[in-house]
């Protein structure tokens, strides 16, 4: 062989490197964000097989996998460091106490790097395969947030506790009537997401209600939000035959359900039972001034209408106390109820002003930060 082709040759390698390098740059990186508290018994399985399908999906993307083990107290953390040293795509996070899944979601999207991040549960009670459907369907659509549902046409639910199902359908659908939209699941975890957007939301909720307050947010700014159907599938713990328990905490979760309900549509709240309160007001009232006009006609000796009227009132109050006061009450509940409502409404165009503003600022911070770095 020549020194000009041994040459042409090595140049020749050197460019099909450099190809595939810059071709694999121009994937777009997805990064998956993995929360766990006290996940040992099935961290490791769990973690192998989410790479293994990760790794699958390299032909189209990029990928990192964020574990976040918040404040576990068994071997998770151990387990889950001892397995990224294995593979350079996973990075572990540690709270050194339970924060919550919010706190922890918040952690994780300060930290990754992804054109799209994937939020999935530990336990792989939605299987991996889903990454790939979530992912098609926002760059399909152009959203901003995918969510996993299994409550939408097509998708399935097995092996969950009858309670923790009908708790959490009802949930869904108080919350879906409530924003005024389309999905049919407003607190699954197991989303996708537009990461620059992602990363411009400044979120506060520290436990489950941070899933709500993400659709809400993303709403608020007009951003695209979709589901597609999905299998929630609980699995039994291993070395068991019983069904997964419901970790969640009842009271806790609906008050948090309430509250994201609320920050939707305040007036459901108020202005709606108000003006139910109006109508059954009026109703009473009515009587009441049937009763009233019944014993005016009862003191014609009263020549001036003042005394008449004061006498007639005095002897249908003596008659039916009960239709002046429930009438009285419920005409003053509904009135303040109504009232409550405007200003809640008031209160919610403010805040929205403000958020907008807000997250106009924030997000030129992060941009200012990311380009210093």
């Amino acid at each position: 062989m020549s020194v000009a082709e041994s040459i042409r040759r090595r140049l020749a390698s050197v460019t099909s490197a450099e190809e595939n390098r810059l071709a694999e740059k121009d994937k777009p990186l997805v990064s998956v964000v993995v929360p766990g508290y006290n996940e040992a018994a099935t961290v490791e399985k769990n973690l192998r097989a989410l790479c293994d399908y990760l790794a699958s999906l390299e032909d189209d993307y990029r990928w990192e996998l964020l574990f976040v083990n918040d404040g576990s107290t068994d071997e998770t953390r151990r387990l889950v460091e001892a397995f990224a040293k294995s593979c350079s795509n996973v990075r572990v996070l540690n709270h050194r106490r339970n924060f919550g899944i919010g706190q922890a979601f918040k952690y994780a999207f300060n930290q990754c790097h992804g054109d799209y991040v994937v939020t999935l549960d530990a336990d792989l009670s939605y299987s991996p395969d889903h990454i790939r459907a979530l992912l098609a369907k926002l760059r399909q659509t152009g959203a901003k947030v995918i969510v996993a549902s299994p409550y939408m046409k097509g998708g399935r639910i097995s092996n969950v506790p009858w309670t923790r199902r009908l708790l959490s359908i009802w949930a869904n659908r108080f919350l879906s009537f409530a924003a005024q939209g389309h999905l049919s699941t407003l607190t699954g975890m197991v989303r996708a997401y537009d990461g620059r957007f992602l990363r411009s939301l400044n979120l506060r909720a520290m436990g489950m209600e941070v899933n709500p307050e993400i659709i809400h947010k993303a709403v608020m700014l007009g951003a695209r939000v979709d589901e597609i159907p999905a299998h929630l599938n609980w699995v039994a713990p291993p070395g068991t035959s019983r069904p997964r328990r419901s970790s969640m905490k009842v009271l806790r979760q609906t008050m948090a359900v309430l509250l994201s309900g609320f920050l939707f549509r305040p007036v459901m709240f108020f202005i709606v039972p108000g003006l139910l309160l109006l109508l059954f007001a009026t109703y009473v009232n009515l009587w009441m001034l049937a009763h009233f006009w019944e014993q005016y006609q009862n003191f014609p000796q009263y020549t001036w209408f003042l005394d008449r009227a004061g006498a007639a009132v005095a002897a249908a109050y003596q008659q039916f106390p009960h239709t002046f006061i429930v009438g009285g009450l419920a005409t003053m509940l509904a009135i303040q109820l109504i009232s409550l409502g405007i200003l809640a409404l008031q209160s919610k165009s403010y805040f929205e002003e403000v958020f907008h503003l807000g997250s106009s600022v924030y997000k030129l911070l992060r941009e200012g930060e990311n380009h210093k770095s």
